[in-house]
């Protein structure tokens, strides 16, 4: 995809020349349509016999050309419809409504194959001109997405590349500048997401996590480590290793350090890397198998993440860490019934070859908890299909031993457009883990499947504050939404940017 140039214009609206210039109507409480543009209010008034009623998303579409009287220069002129905002309408729904307008713009932006657009902000009641450009911004970068590398050009059909250009009107552009950048760099974050994803299992291997990392570093000043096989059975990281025995391509462990001068607390993330996975011995269905190149979101949104904070440099010290390897059924691969010595010298009995991410994340999280000692930590996987179960694909699986680490967690995923929903441990379920012939189990059968994996994570945390999202359900197939396309969502990325962004000192 071409990078989209991005600014903020005193130009007044109607001598933009571009290739679509788009207006917001909102419906007032009495019914009314209300525009900040007087004559496509009186368009709307008199000329739409009533089939525009400004409902959230509808649009109008107008060629101001064809009339040789008429005040527009743009070739297009597009108005899409705002709704209604009710008094109990929350601020993150409003936060929400802007994202899901912006990506109905980029969505009808390429129906006409418009790349330079200009687009006149609302004012929306309760909610800042910052975050409307913000809102607006992320959903018109996360809309205007597609892949297209492995795709070959077909020479009979003009090939669209995205937006080009795309500047944003509104009365406070101080507010409206920042709110632009902030929401074009956590965009462009998950947009890395999704690509890292959309990649197939013979194309991004534990190895090209390294290099991403390692390409991070470089970019963002910000310090990279790649643990090898060797070093891994140094450490006597025997989660990570096992899950590896059946395959061809060695692990790797990505460390990336963001540390400020003037930080004040560290955060560490912890993402799984799965790049592929079969089940290994406990092989799984060949149907949709395919997806299972997906089973590395966790590890993309964190590394992604860290783009970010490259981007904004902020005042809380960040590492994230991702064990990457792919679990394979090879000759020499793991099976049920053998046990293993993680980092931290637990032992586990294999009960199930395709309950392996969490035995790649212990590692991680024991050996990160214990090297950089930070003040709280959070993983996010890709972890079970018992997630899907509970929540569909409309709620990522949240759960933790500290409530105000969840809580923060939980406000800054529904700040986000990416809403989670706690569920509980207790000894209960961690009663469910336990071996006979060894210190815990990886699997606790069929019930409460997403809490026993999480069980078995903390495990490896201690007391540290610690919280854990399973995103199964939601990094790929989630809501359907005008910014979010078919395939990777890039879940996650934005949550951990919005916790990160509104940081206060962890007791």
């Amino acid at each position: 995809m071409k990078s989209t140039k991005l600014l903020v214009t005193e130009k007044i609206p109607e001598q933009f020349t571009g290739d679509l210039l788009v207006y917001c109507v909102e419906k007032s409480q009495k019914g009314a349509l209300q525009c900040e543009n007087a004559t496509v209010s009186s368009w709307l008034q008199a000329g739409s016999f009533g089939e525009f009623q400004a409902k959230t998303g509808e649009v109008l579409l107008f060629y101001p050309q064809a009339d040789k009287k008429s005040d527009f220069a743009a070739k297009r002129l597009l108005v899409v419809g705002l709704g209604k905002f009710e008094e109990q309408d929350s601020h993150d729904e409003r936060r929400e409504r802007c994202r899901q307008i912006g990506g109905i713009i980029a969505q009808q932006a390429a129906k006409v194959k418009a790349r330079k657009i200009m687009i006149c902000l609302p004012e929306i009641t309760g909610i800042r001109a910052k975050e409307v450009a913000e809102c607006f911004t992320e959903g018109l970068f996360l809309g205007d997405y597609r892949f297209l590398k492995y795709k070959k050009d077909n020479p009979e059909e003009e090939v669209y590349l995205g937006l080009e250009e795309i500047r944003l009107s509104g009365k406070n552009t101080d507010a409206v500048h920042k709110g632009m950048y902030a929401g074009q760099i956590a965009a462009l974050a998950a947009r890395e997401a999704r690509d890292m994803a959309h990649e197939p299992g013979n194309c991004w291997t534990p190895s090209h996590f390294a290099e991403h990392g390692r390409m991070l570093a470089k970019k963002y000043s910000l310090k990279c480590t790649v643990l090898d096989k060797d070093d891994m059975k140094r450490l006597g990281m025997g989660g990570i290793l096992a899950v590896n025995q059946g395959s061809a391509e060695p692990p790797a462990m990505v460390i990336l350090e963001y540390r400020p001068i003037n930080k004040a607390q560290t955060v560490l993330l912890v993402g799984k890397g799965l790049t592929f996975d079969s089940g290994g011995i406990c092989l799984k269905p060949a149907s949709c198998m395919e997806e299972m190149k997906y089973d590395m979101c966790g590890g993309a949104a964190v590394l992604a993440v860290m783009q970010a904070i490259g981007e904004e440099r902020p005042d809380l010290g960040v590492i994230a860490i991702i064990p990457a390897t792919d679990n394979l059924a090879g000759g020499a691969a793991l099976k049920p019934g053998d046990i293993i010595t993680h980092y931290n010298g637990l032992t586990t009995e294999v009960i199930n070859t395709d309950a392996e991410g969490r035995m790649i994340l212990a590692d991680a999280l024991a050996y990160g908890l214990e090297q950089f000692q930070p003040d709280c930590v959070i993983d996010v996987a890709t972890l079970t299909g018992a997630v899907i179960v509970a929540l569909g694909h409309h709620h990522s699986g949240l759960l933790g031993n500290n409530d105000e680490l969840v809580s923060r967690i939980l406000a800054a995923g529904q700040r986000s457009g990416e809403p989670l929903w706690r569920l509980p441990l207790g000894k209960e379920y961690t009663k469910l883990i336990e071996s006979p012939v060894a210190d815990i189990k990886n699997s606790g059968g069929k019930t409460a499947g997403t809490i026993t994996a999480a069980a078995y994570l903390e495990k490896f945390v201690g007391t540290t504050p610690w919280a854990h999202l399973d995103i199964a359900g939601t990094a790929w197939g989630f809501t359907e939404k005008s910014y979010v396309p078919k395939g990777p969502s890039g879940i996650g990325v934005r949550t951990l940017l919005e916790l990160v962004r509104n940081w206060q000192k962890f007791d």
